[in-house]
């Protein structure tokens, strides 16, 4: 190494030591100085705050076996399922997802969004039976363990209501209060194919009719193809058996296909060359058109998004801002979110994070800088088919204002100069 080289790396030396030193320097002034000196000014003073030893250090925790069921913390005890005040909560009634308060795709079993419309049942899975009848060559009669006894496999998926929202109650303060009936788990169980396969199928076969076994009996008519493509009979949610609530010790999972298909508590599979018309696909679960006629059989949850940070009733900083989301669509991968911050009148593209799944949650994320003037923020996905998330103008243009399902539209959010952020849709 010549001279100036040598020198060079002499320099770099004394530097890093003098910049350790300085900096363990400051360690040590800091851990001298007066209690609550060096306290975050926007956090309430104590003594548990830098740079004294916090009391939760000083003695020992909980130990594991006085939580045998895991619990979140105590702190985060709002982040809980939002259940409509103004609801009454009958046998036939909902809760709502507060995905304004969650972070990534995967929504905790906890909080997962429900719907019910003869209460929830309390089966006892060793006297629960699924039977499948009707055109197929065998009839079954099967328990939870014969149906856990068939190869299995686990898929990401969203599952959405179909009122999530309806054409008239986009009014909510809240992410949650708009399209808060939207959830993303990982499922486990049986490919619906192979249990058909199981009974074989016989020529004109065209319909499976699924029905629940609440007090409801939930019945609905799924085509042959979904039933032979990528439905599944599941048992588990998220890693452990299914909930009560949603469809223990069985359910019925349509990937991409509006909730209410997805029957849950399932005990019937009766296969026929017609649907069965049930009350839950005429009366409702159709969407009445301007010209007096219905649209039927909507089958799929059209590409969706929705902006939950900032979102309503949150407040921001001028400056930096991370505008982050998460968009979903029944007909496949999510392709691009645009963001808007003026309005719609011009958009960037965020970035989507992955993994990009199938019929799942994907959120999205923009940096933005944010300069204190008020605005309206919004989002729009695009999915993998080229259909693109449209506003509430282009959706109701020809559909109108009857129809309570199915409405995909770009919800919008206004922040004002102080950085509160409202419900911008009405």
């Amino acid at each position: 190494m010549d001279q100036k080289r040598k020198d060079s790396a002499s320099r770099s030396r004394r530097r890093f030591l003098t910049d350790s030193t300085a900096i363990i320097g400051g360690a040590v002034a800091a851990a001298a100085a007066p209690a609550g000196a060096l306290a975050d000014d926007k956090a309430p003073s104590n003594g548990n705050l830098p740079p004294n030893v916090p009391e939760w250090m000083k003695a020992p925790g909980a130990d594991v076996g006085s939580q045998p069921y895991g619990t979140p913390s105590p702190f985060e005890k709002n982040v809980i399922r939002n259940i409509p005040k103004n609801q009454p909560q009958y046998t036939s009634s909902a809760s709502r997802t507060p995905i304004q308060d969650l972070d990534g795709i995967i929504t905790p079993n906890g909080l997962f969004y429900e719907r019910h419309h003869g209460g929830i049942p309390e089966i006892d899975p060793a006297q629960h039976r699924l039977m499948i009848h009707g055109l197929v060559d065998k009839p079954l009669v099967l328990t939870v363990e014969d149906v856990r006894r068939f190869p299995s496999q686990s898929r990401i998926h969203f599952l959405e209501c179909s009122g999530n929202p309806s054409y008239t109650a986009m009014k909510g303060k809240t992410a949650s209060d708009l399209v808060g009936l939207v959830s993303c788990g990982e499922w486990t169980g049986v490919p619906l194919k192979i249990l058909l396969q199981e009974a074989g199928i016989k020529p004109g076969a065209k319909w499976v009719i699924a029905e629940g076994a609440d007090a409801a009996a939930m019945t609905r008519s799924i085509p042959i193809e979904k039933c032979l493509d990528d439905a599944m009979i599941v048992y588990s949610q998220n890693g452990e058996r299914l909930r009560p609530a949603q469809g223990y010790p069985l359910r019925v999972f349509l990937p991409g296909f509006e909730g209410n298909m997805n029957i849950k508590w399932v005990r019937r599979l009766h296969i026929t060359d017609e649907p069965v018309y049930s009350r839950e696909e005429t009366s409702k679960y159709t969407d009445l058109l301007p010209s007096g006629k219905a649209r039927q059989f909507t089958f799929y949850m059209e590409a969706k998004s929705i902006i939950t940070r900032p979102s309503g009733t949150q407040k921001i900083e001028k400056g930096f801002n991370e505008i982050t989301g998460i968009a979903w669509s029944g007909h496949g991968k999510i392709a691009k979110v645009d963001v808007s911050v003026d309005g719609g009148k011009s958009w960037k593209a965020a970035t989507l994070q992955e993994p990009v799944l199938t019929r799942a949650l994907t959120r999205f994320r923009l940096p933005w800088t944010w300069d204190g003037s008020p605005v309206v923020i919004m989002s729009r996905a695009t999915d993998e088919t080229g259909y693109v998330q449209p506003s509430f103008e282009e959706l109701t243009k020809p559909r109108g204002l009857n129809s309570f399902y199915h409405n995909n539209a770009i919800m919008r959010w206004q922040i004002a100069a102080n950085g509160e952020v409202t419900n911008g849709n009405a």
